[in-house]
């Protein structure tokens, strides 16, 4: 079985994957998000824009390996007729929250799938996932408690579905698991483009 590797430093992908049957191989891809969005100018779509990013980050990684599937991901939210990534700082995060709470955004989730064989990449598939998740407006001071613990400054949309962020979310319509920043649905559905079966990737232990 070939390597199964995440180009993602996000400790939740890593989570789902593993919970998923998955131990994958992990390597960070060092992809400038915001100068790669910059780039794609004002005519990309919202959905090109996270799968234009999501195979940056695969790509980066590909020649580490001989033998290889590279998943790549990348998260944002869409709200507003604006496109969200990480916020970065508690001021930025407050204004998102501001903006979306008791709203509804959609979770655009790009996914990239790059086989590798013999060190070189003989196929790609690619393609967007998209969750539309339903604000509820915290207190102003659960938000504060929330901005202070950290967790919405380095996550898409200044939120999370699987930890504390969960408590301001009341529904999603969609896949959970997208939200929290790999769609398994759409992963097993990109794997089989690529030629592998959830029967292929499970056969093998992607960490030896």
């Amino acid at each position: 079985m070939s390597r199964f590797v995440l180009a993602s430093a996000s400790p939740a992908r890593l989570g789902v994957l593993r919970t998923a049957g998955i131990e994958p191989v992990v390597r960070v891809s060092g992809v400038d998000e915001d100068a790669l969005t910059a780039s794609l100018g004002d005519s990309a779509s919202p959905e090109d824009v996270v799968v234009a990013l999501a195979q940056a980050k695969a790509e980066a990684v590909t020649s580490e390996f001989d033998d290889a599937v590279v998943v790549g991901c990348d998260s944002m939210l869409w709200i507003g007729g604006e496109l969200h990534g990480k916020p970065h700082t508690v001021d930025v995060a407050r204004d998102r929250w501001a903006e979306m709470a008791g709203r509804s955004g959609d979770l655009l989730t790009g996914h990239a799938v790059l086989r590798v064989v013999a060190g070189a990449v003989v196929s790609v598939a690619a393609a967007c996932s998209s969750t539309t998740v339903h604000f509820s407006k915290p207190s102003a001071a659960d938000l504060e408690a929330y901005l202070a613990s950290g967790e919405p400054l380095e996550v898409a949309g200044a939120f999370t579905l699987d930890g504390l962020g969960g408590w301001f979310v009341d529904r999603i319509d969609g896949d959970p698991s997208s939200v929290i920043g790999i769609g398994l649905p759409l992963v097993r559905r990109l794997l089989n483009e690529v030629g592998l079966s959830m029967a292929d990737v499970w056969s093998g232990s992607a960490g030896q």
